[in-house]
């Protein structure tokens, strides 16, 4: 069975709050983990969520601010440490490399081999990873950051109702659905399309430190899930624009706009107390009228069947 959900293991931004730790998230995808801006005290995040390194396929880094690498060499001396023999791909933007290394190398350990980098440049990057294609972005921050994106390819789901009335059972609808057709046991020929209807493809986005601009919304566009930071509330939106960051009302903004099914918030500043976090799902919601969630630290938020879609 195919498991897909988001694990957040931190929600704050620059500093640490007592109940909320620095960045963190893994998506889980059919069989693939891409950990998102693994920030200090991840890997302690990750035991508390039942994680282990070997979860980990991909380590995706938006930017090389702290809050957002830091956990960076606990995450890969434990893949390291704990014998990872599958291939970790490393998605960074090629602006950091010398911080890259500095993090990748920062102290002495039996290193791995598994690690395999991928330095983001240009204005729009694609890479293949597993059962989904990966997409980066360059954002509006403060220094180069890139956002990301998950699609999985369209494909068709199968009607049994019309299999079994042109009488296809077992290595035949396997066939039908490798070679697009395939002869019946009457001897007609049965193709595809009669036995199935379209299924679009699923899809994540990731949308880290940045004003707006046209990449988070392009990134976020019919996304079945969202997840977003929104750092400050409107009334700090000047500082938001200052420092690179968006609010919660724009947040909710680039949501409605796209079209995204799941809204998840997180990235918060720590002047903010749990008190305020009703004050964020208000302005998001002023604009989008879907659903929204609050991320907080060790929540699991699954991505939306696709029955919704």
């Amino acid at each position: 069975m195919s498991m897909r959900e988001l694990i957040v293991l931190g929600t704050s931004s620059a500093v640490p709050t007592r109940l909320r730790n620095q960045n963190g998230y893994l998506l889980r995808w059919d069989g693939e983990g891409f950990l998102f801006d693994p920030g200090e005290g991840t890997q302690r995040q990750m035991s508390h969520a039942g994680l282990s390194a070997h979860d980990v396929t991909w380590i995706c880094v938006t930017h090389l601010h702290g809050d957002h690498c830091l956990g960076v060499p606990g995450v890969v001396q434990r893949i390291a440490r704990d014998g990872v023999a599958h291939q970790v791909t490393a998605a960074y933007p090629a602006s950091g490399a010398e911080y890259w290394r500095r993090l990748r190398h920062a102290t002495l350990f039996v290193d791995t081999t598994v690690i395999a980098e991928r330095p983001l440049t240009g204005p729009s990057v694609t890479l293949p990873a597993g059962p989904v294609t990966l997409t980066a972005l360059p954002l509006s921050h403060t220094v180069p950051a890139y956002g990301y994106r998950l699609d999985e390819p369209d494909g068709r789901r199968m009607l049994p109702d019309r299999l079994r009335a042109r009488g296809l059972a077992g290595p035949l609808i396997g066939r039908l659905q490798r070679e697009g057709a395939v002869t019946a046991p009457d001897g007609s020929t049965v193709t595809l399309a009669e036995c199935s209807d379209p299924r679009p493809g699923q899809s994540a986005a990731f949308v880290m430190d940045t004003r707006l601009c046209d990449a988070a919304f392009r990134l976020a566009e019919g996304a079945d899930l969202l997840v977003i930071e929104s750092t400050y509330l409107s009334a700090e939106a000047r500082l938001a624009e200052e420092y690179g960051h968006l609010t919660a009302a724009q947040a909710g903004r680039i949501a409605a706009e796209s079209n995204v099914r799941r809204l998840v918030l997180t990235h918060f500043s720590e002047r903010y107390d749990p008190g305020d976090e009703p004050r964020f799902l208000d302005e998001a919601a002023k604009s989008f009228s879907g659903e929204i969630v609050l991320a907080h630290d060790l929540a699991t938020i699954p991505v939306p069947k696709r029955s919704g879609k």
